[in-house]
């Protein structure tokens, strides 16, 4: 691919067969997220409308169900069964420890799911989820927007074509100040119990993935360093686990033939979020790379050339949403599936280990 095409690429739906049909969502939990970001993109979808809103807050759910036109539904309505027919499918937007319960109730009523990123709190809670939807072979993709995103799929056209050569680090960081906002230390993403861990497992997944998706391969062994102050640092009440809300983590990847992953994931200090991978002719390097519906600034430098590029691609968190729904309507297994947000989740929680024990740790495949 040279570097034109990569380009025009990037402005392109690889994956459109342009079928008939939409399909008609249930958005569980509103947050802030899932109201001013996902909804929006789910009714601009080409193959997307929204079909029900389910929350524990039921002048919240009225009111955005209103200015969509959407049925109301509580968590025990959720779970019974009501207005079932209102949706073909479940986006899971609560916390992480209950993406597990709410994944196993749409799979129990037969409804195919998109789950926010990270699957599960916990490794094990992620298998279990995985196995429901296999169980009731339902589709069940977790919601990795930047491997819906049309630059980030062209990259890694790019990469794989051998257009920056052999890869040999990938690097990246996202610091989010958590704190910056109008939601306090009380907020759910500083309880580990709630979010499985902090800063790794809030943004650190983000480089983490996307540098998987773009090499094409998993880390085999992770070392890791964490700290957190006040009020970070909160440990869950099983004391089994290695979990705390880190406030900073730093992240050694050993990928294969060599290739050295490093992270950076931060809840405090200056906003930034950027993704670079190196090869042996070349390499790329994505500014504002997480940033939803972000204006990404991609610099390449190859044997092929130099350039620079923004303003293409689309608005990632909708290309997400009608990607899941177009693997609906053509039956076609999802590329960030179950599966992969699985191994995000045994990634990270090896990477916990590492930090507490100080050694590194091998990753088994899953």
């Amino acid at each position: 691919m040279d570097l034109q095409a990569l380009v025009d690429a990037a402005s392109t739906r690889d994956w459109d067969a342009d079928p008939d049909g939409t399909v008609s969502l249930a958005v569980v939990g509103l947050g802030n997220y899932a109201r001013n970001v996902s909804i929006p993109a789910i009714e601009a979808g080409d193959y997307t409308d929204l079909g029900a809103v389910v929350s524990s807050d039921p002048e919240k759910a009225a009111r955005v169900a209103d200015a969509h036109d959407a049925v109301v539904l509580d968590y025990e309505g959720y779970a019974e069964g009501d207005a079932v027919d209102a949706y073909d499918a479940v986006y899971v937007a609560t916390p992480n420890r209950l993406h597990l319960d709410q994944i196993r109730t749409a799979a129990g009523h037969g409804k195919h799911v998109i789950c926010e990123k990270p699957l599960e709190a916990t490794t094990e809670r992620a298998v279990a989820a995985v196995d429901a939807c296999e169980a009731a072979g339902v589709t069940l993709m977790t919601a990795y927007r930047m491997q819906t995103d049309p630059v980030i799929r062209a990259l890694a056209s790019f990469v794989s074509a051998g257009g920056i050569g052999e890869p040999t680090k990938a690097m990246g960081e996202f610091t989010f100040p958590v704190l910056a906002g109008s939601k306090g230390p009380g907020q759910w993403r500083l309880d580990a119990e709630l979010a499985g861990g902090g800063a790794l497992m809030d943004v650190g997944v983000y480089p983490l993935n996307t540098t998987r998706y773009l090499l094409g391969a998993d880390p085999g062994a992770v070392e890791a360093m964490a700290r957190a102050d006040d009020p970070f640092g909160d440990r869950p009440a099983d004391p089994d686990s290695p979990r705390f809300a880190d406030e900073h983590v730093h992240v050694l990847a050993a990928f294969p033939d060599g290739v050295v992953g490093e992270f950076t994931a931060s809840f405090s200090g200056e906003a930034d979020t950027w993704l670079e991978l190196v090869g042996s002719d070349g390499r790329v390097r994505i500014e504002n790379a997480f940033v939803p519906d972000g204006e990404r600034t991609v610099r390449i430098s190859s044997d092929a050339g130099e350039i620079e590029f923004s303003g293409v691609g689309a608005n990632e968190t909708r290309e997400e949403f009608d990607y899941f729904a177009h693997c609906v309507l053509t039956g076609t297994p999802p590329e960030p599936d179950g599966r992969d947000g699985l191994t995000d989740v045994a990634i990270m929680g090896a990477a916990y280990e590492a930090a507490e024990s100080g050694s590194r740790v091998e990753l088994t495949r899953r």
